[in-house]
């Protein structure tokens, strides 16, 4: 689609929305919002419910808000380690009402939180999970708000897989409801990746860390993320359509039990095809949820969470023609296909809980949960190529056009690849809070039985040899025939306490914990010790300080144990990282709105690490630890009100990562995932005098990663940078505050949005992996001094435009 017909369609968008309601008429709520002891608390956040703005209050605590006037609305005061509240105010026209709230303390085991005079930090990273709805995303999944923080990278709009601060993808730890998430094993490219476990519809809390997190968090070396579903406390429900796919959810309060159920269905179809290899996609993702929840009494009760999830992908190319090179070196690879892939992966999450509060200040979880997983990969492949040279005369009525052919060949690629794993888990975890004592405890037991069958094959043909080349026999280029099983156990536990030391003018806190972990695997036992130290001085400017230190010991799961060519190697030993982080923290007034200034300096000292290769989303590991490394970065990452009423933010990590693979007699080098600088943006605006009308831009931007040719080690090369913009225009058509007659079929919706969104709006060429083409000297080519093999970029998707619509009620 041409910019022109892009800026039609977002005019002609605008002009049919813009005057569905007549300007509203708006009163003024004010007050001042206190603690039990009377200390003003500022950031609290007063909105009204139903409506995308609001204001938070000043170091005073005192705030301002405009409301609706005329009709009844609710007003919600939200402050993070503190009870929620909500009022329902109706006012005249031009009234100032005064509203005076008091917020209660409350005890979460969860969140990591410091309050002191009035004033809020948060220890690690938490997320408003209803502003994920409108992050424009060409993925449309939940992890994409990850991808603009500081220390989180990723080049492809097509997958949902992220890394922190130099680690893989592998590094990272997801959690829904203490339940542990694991990545697909098979995936081997965006294309392939369905829905992510997790449900935006359904969460209630998003904590993130991206690095020296404490020992209640479990054995991975890089990040974690900490997902809570909701309990909802009425009906609600919603449904959403959109070019890419639909979901609806429904949840309720019945007495003492509760329930919220989802159903998702996702297909990439539409952004596939614009990919340079022209063919029918037909991905289908879809998947179930439900949690359940019944409260016996005040001190017992038990949650039930489930997941279901069936993706499928298949693919029958036709031909692909890329061009690629430089002004004075343009190329142009062609290919014309035969066959199809077909995959499958399906995963079934099934976990029940018991919570027992013995009294206020001591609580027990019991957890049994299952995680069953089946993955098939089919593809046979054939392609016959032609790699030629272009004209690149500028004027020339052949501009583009294939002038002198530099090779060509044929591959073949085959695979009958499955993966099943069955993971079973018995977990107790608990909190003793003693006056300025905060006790965790928990330990898991975990088996795993897992059945793995790897038949792939590669066979390369350039000018009539087959590579690598022989003249007695045919040799496939890759190979790999292995037949797996592993039965297994785990055990692990982890102490920690957190003392809040009793002092009257600053506020300092210490957090100390052990962490233990046992394979029967490797018979290896590992301690984990970790530390943190916070300090809140007593300055006129709101400024926190938190060093972190810790062992973050990684065992192998299953994939990391096997070497390149898919044998199980059982001398592998955990990984190890170190950390060292210090965290500087300032809250601030800016144009007279609030904004948040965090800036951390971190070193990682890394041990036995297994080196590996990726391609796309596809991490294969040389099956040794043989390697050591040394990743140190910079991150910085300002958040607040832009834009009055709305939060935005802007975030830079610069980083070095480094590493010294033993026997390869190169020194240091870069790790794949060094990447020096990302940078993320997430704006919002909307229209003066009518909120309804918001915009939401989503920025990244990511030096190249390193890359080496086949077989040989050349840590010099890197991709092209990754560039991209999406946009986000967004229309509320009915707010929970409009109210219709008892005839209007509508009358039930609390609200509908409508969303126009663009993505990659400046169309660029980002590129993810390359296809490395031999060719040989030919009768066109005579040349022994020309290069033997080419890199042959593998592009993303190209600008797309999407619509989606909302209904809640």
């Amino acid at each position: 689609m041409t910019k022109k017909k892009i800026i039609l369609f977002l005019t002609i968008f605008f002009c049919i929305f813009f005057n569905i309601y007549s300007q509203k008429k708006y009163a003024i709520i004010y007050g001042k919002i206190t603690d039990e002891n009377k200390n003003p608390i500022s950031g609290v956040n007063i909105s009204m419910i139903g409506y995308p703005y609001g204001v938070v209050s000043d170091e005073n605590g005192n705030y301002e808000l405009k409301i609706i006037a005329n009709n009844k609305i609710k007003i919600a005061f939200t402050y993070i380690g503190f009870e929620k509240k909500a009022i329902l105010i109706k006012a005249k026209e031009g009234k100032r009402l005064e509203y005076n709230e008091e917020l209660k303390e409350e005890i979460n085991e969860l969140e990591g939180i410091i309050i002191t005079s009035g004033k809020n930090y948060i220890e690690i990273e938490r997320i408003d999970p209803k502003i994920i709805n409108f992050i424009p995303s060409a993925s449309g999944d939940f992890l994409v708000v990850l991808k603009t923080f500081e220390g989180v990278s990723s080049n492809n709009e097509l997958s949902s897989q992220y890394s922190v601060r130099g680690g893989n993808f592998d590094e990272n730890l997801i959690y829904v409801n203490d339940i542990e998430i694991y990545r697909p094993m098979l995936i081997r490219s965006g294309q392939q990746e369905g829905l992510s476990f997790i449900n935006t519809d359904m969460v209630s809390s998003i904590l993130f860390s991206s690095g020296g997190f404490d020992a209640k968090y479990g054995d991975k070396m890089s990040s974690v993320l900490d997902i809570k579903y909701k309990k909802p406390s009425e009906l609600e429900g919603a449904v959403t359509a959109s070019m890419l796919g639909g979901s609806v959810f429904l949840g309720d309060r019945i007495n003492n039990f509760t329930y919220i159920t989802s159903f998702r269905y996702k297909t990439s179809k539409y952004l596939l095809n614009s990919l340079e290899t022209d063919g029918s996609y037909q991905p289908n993702f879809r998947d179930f949820q439900t949690y359940l929840t019944y409260k016996l009494n005040e001190k017992l009760d038990f949650d039930f969470l489930f997941n279901y999830s069936s993706n499928s992908y298949k693919f029958v190319p036709e031909d692909r023609n890329t061009s690629f090179g430089t002004m004075n070196n343009a190329l142009g690879f062609r290919v014309y296909f035969d066959g199809q892939e077909l995959d499958e992966f399906k995963t079934n999450v099934s976990a029940f809980s018991m919570n027992y509060k013995i009294i206020e200040d001591l609580n027990l979880k019991f957890i049994l949960s299952t995680t069953q997983t089946n993955e098939k990969e089919n593809f046979d492949i054939l392609g016959q190529y032609f790699l030629n040279e272009l004209d690149k005369e500028i004027g020339s009525d052949n501009l583009g056009d294939s002038t002198l052919n530099l090779g060509i060949g044929s591959f073949l690629n085959h695979a009958r690849n499955s993966f099943s794993a069955k993971i079973y888990n018995i977990a107790h975890k608990g909190y003793f809070k003693k006056d300025e004592n905060f006790f965790r405890w928990g330990i898991k037991f975990q088996k795993e039985i897992i059945e793995d069958k790897i038949n792939e094959w590669k066979l390369l043909d350039s000018a009539g040899y087959s590579m690598p080349f022989s003249d007695q026999e045919v040799f496939l280029k890759e190979s790999s025939n292995e037949k797996n099983n592993l039965n297994s156990n785990r055990l692990s536990m982890y102490f920690q306490d957190t003392y809040k030391f009793p002092m009257d003018s600053v506020f300092l806190k210490l957090t100390a914990g052990l962490r233990a972990n046992y394979w029967d695997f490797n018979d290896q036992f590992i301690v984990s010790p970790r530390t943190a130290i916070t300090f809140v001085p007593n300055w006129k400017k709101d400024i926190l300080f938190r060093f972190s230190f810790g062992f973050y010991h990684q065992p192998a799961f299953y994939k990391e144990l096997k070497n390149l060519a898919g044998e199980i190697q059982k001398n592998i030993k955990a990984q190890q990282s170190v950390h060292f982080v210090l965290t500087f923290e300032k809250n601030f007034k800016f144009w007279d709105r609030p904004f948040k200034l965090k800036t951390s300096i971190y070193h990682k000292i890394l041990n036995d690490i297994i080196p590996y290769e990726i391609d796309n989303v596809r991490i294969r590991y040389y099956g040794e630890n043989n390697s050591k490394a040394y990743i140190t970065g910079l991150d910085f990452k300002i958040n607040g009100e832009f834009v009055h009423g709305i939060d935005s933010w802007f975030s830079l990590s610069l980083m070095n990562a480094i590493e010294n693979i033993s026997g390869d007699n190169l020194g240091y080098i870069p790790m794949p995932s060094d990447q020096i600088l990302n940078m993320g943006l997430f704006f919002q605006d909307y229209i003066p005098n009518n909120h309804s009308y918001k915009m939401h831009l989503n920025l990244v931007f990511a030096t190249g990663l390193p890359f080496e040719p086949p077989n040989i080690k050349s840590y010099d090369l890197r991709m092209p940078s990754y560039k991209r913009v999406d946009m986000g225009f967004s229309k509320i058509l009915k707010s929970e505050i409009d109210v219709f007659s008892k005839k209007n079929p509508f009358r039930f919706i609390k609200s509908i949005w409508i969303t126009a969104e663009v993505f990659n709006l400046l169309d660029i060429k980002n590129t993810v992996s390359y296809d490395w083409i031999k060719v040989v000297p030919s009768a066109t080519n005579p040349n022994p001094n020309f290069p033997d093999q080419f890199a042959v970029p593998n592009y993303l998707t190209k600008r797309r435009v999407n619509l989606k619509l909302r209904f809640d009620f």
